[in-house]
């Protein structure tokens, strides 16, 4: 089944005699798309290679059996074929993960939106211990954090936060984060030590840059106005706050964490493309109403998707039933053990229906 594979092995060796050619070397940006192509298939072409060296190796050994007398010979060509036939199968579903259709927004850099939901002021400070932990998390992978916009309140959460995390394959990983989450704990203000339950939303956009969605002016209204928040230092007394109304949808976007009202416009319209660029892949996938969207997918805001119990130490991910108790180590950014389940997860039903479906194409 992999035998169309050698066009991706031609193209990569084209790509690579490219990027030798001294002309594409002057040019910063086409050595860059070009590289940015040979990251993309060199998994699958290493893979393939890998691929064909186990079928070469059963080959050779069972040219031994039919060429050999020698009982240890042929006993050592069988184990051969054996351990080639084995590998040659765990190669292969590996080979069919890296040929799943990527998303095209995976490699990008993602703006997240943490909303405090039910639960007044205590949902306000589980909206700031969110923000900490994926800011813990973009800092153990090297990964830049930014805020683009937050409305605090008086206690030190936040009844929003916007912010990007800038780093290479951002939100290949994030991507799952949205939804829905759930805390249980004793809040700081109640006295009676009862649990309370408070929920976040949380929505992962990827960046979209003006080429790839562009905004009508026409369509826009944008006001300025004073920063306001809970007080301190972030409190402006120029007119720099920006907020941009997107007419046709009557979405509306505020910035305000920058003094100058020229970067506070230009957070809020990357807010904006964002946003109508995520609803725009929303109404194309709904068409497409033959593919079945994964279990896991990428997260409705409406759905409960974790819960962070704090009396018991437990995270747990609806989703695909994953229990850790170990709530302090999710909460200051070790999320990697949760995302990789996610992904696995995500891959396993995307081939289970590509299977599907390619059992029923060939009905």
């Amino acid at each position: 089944m992999f035998e169309n594979l050698t066009v991706f092995e031609k193209r990569y060796e084209e790509l690579n005699r490219k990027l030798c050619d001294p002309v594409v070397a002057c040019d910063p940006e086409q050595s860059r798309e070009l590289m940015k192509e040979v990251r993309s298939i060199e998994p699958i072409v290493e893979k393939y290679r890998e691929f064909r060296k186990t079928e070469e190796a059963e080959d050779e050994a069972k040219q031994i059996l039919e060429d050999e007398s020698d009982r240890e010979l042929r006993h050592m060509a069988e184990e051969e074929i054996s351990t080639a036939r084995v590998d040659r199968e765990r190669i292969g579903e590996e080979l069919k993960l890296l040929l799943l259709p990527r998303d095209p927004n995976d490699e990008k850099n993602v703006i997240v939106e943490i909303r405090g939901g039910a639960g007044g002021e205590e949902a306000a400070l589980f909206s700031g211990v969110l923000y900490r932990m994926y800011s813990m998390y973009a800092q153990s992978r090297g990964w830049r954090t930014e805020i683009m916009n937050a409305n605090e309140t008086e206690l030190g959460g936040f009844k929003e936060i916007s912010f990007m995390i800038t780093g290479d394959g951002a939100y290949s990983r994030l991507k799952y984060e949205s939804g829905v989450h759930r805390v249980q704990r004793v809040p700081e203000t109640e006295q009676q030590g009862r649990i309370h339950t408070s929920t976040a939303t949380v929505a992962v956009l990827p960046e979209v840059e003006e080429v790839e969605f562009e905004l009508d002016p026409n369509d826009l209204k944008i006001d300025t106005f004073r920063s306001s928040g809970a007080g301190g230092q972030h409190i402006n007394k120029t007119s720099s706050a920006i907020r941009v109304t997107h007419l046709p949808t009557g979405m509306v976007v505020e910035c305000q964490d920058e003094r100058s009202q020229y970067k506070n416009k230009d957070r809020a319209l990357k807010i904006l493309r964002s946003r109508l660029y995520e609803i725009k892949q929303k109404e194309q996938d709904d068409q497409v109403a033959a593919e079945r969207r994964s279990q896991v997918g990428t997260g409705d805001r409406s759905e409960r998707i974790r819960t962070y119990n704090y009396p018991q130490g437990r995270v747990t991910d609806h989703r695909i039933g994953l229990t850790l108790y170990r709530l302090d180590a999710v909460l200051n950014g070790d999320l990697d053990e949760i995302l990789d389940a996610l992904i696995a997860a995500d891959r396993a039903e995307k081939l289970k229906n590509s299977a599907e479906n390619g059992t029923n194409s060939g009905e």
